[in-house]
């Protein structure tokens, strides 16, 4: 790979991943939900009904860090789990009332970062931005595969 820049990517990628997780904090504060909890939640929000291991899955979460969220969540009252049929030992994870009130809200937060993080750009730079962070995220995945 060659340098085109003396700037580091992974600087600024860190300082957003940083800013984020201090805004989305704050907005979630009142709502009893940490910053690395609400990715469950919206996770869940189009996948309802996923075992632990298949919600860890999903988002590249390591099994201890989902195993905290969704206790929280559950301590919290969004998330209730479920004992599968089949399987006893499975449990499938289903969003509470509380949590289907809570989604609004939650995709406004969101909305409202993403609105912070864009301004000032035009559609193309997003469209351009969203494709070199997909393309990132998609080298980071290849390159952790390789090594597993």
């Amino acid at each position: 790979m060659h340098e085109c820049s003396e700037e580091s990517v992974g600087r600024w990628i860190s300082l957003l991943n940083r800013y984020s997780s201090n805004y989305m904090s704050e907005q979630l504060k009142e709502y009893n939900i940490g910053a690395g909890q609400y990715q469950f939640l919206a996770a869940l929000y189009q996948n309802e009904g996923l075992s632990q291991d298949d919600l860890a899955c999903l988002l590249k979460m390591d099994k201890g860090t989902t195993a905290r969220a969704i206790c929280k969540l559950e301590e919290s009252g969004y998330i209730e789990r479920k004992t599968f049929s089949v399987n006893k030992r499975v449990k499938k994870i289903y969003l509470t009332e509380k949590a289907h009130t809570f989604e609004p809200i939650l995709k406004s937060i969101l909305m409202s970062w993403t609105q912070i993080l864009t301004k000032n750009l035009t559609c193309e730079e997003q469209r351009m931005a969203l494709q070199l962070l997909s393309k990132m995220a998609k080298n980071s995945e290849s390159h952790f595969e390789k090594e597993s």
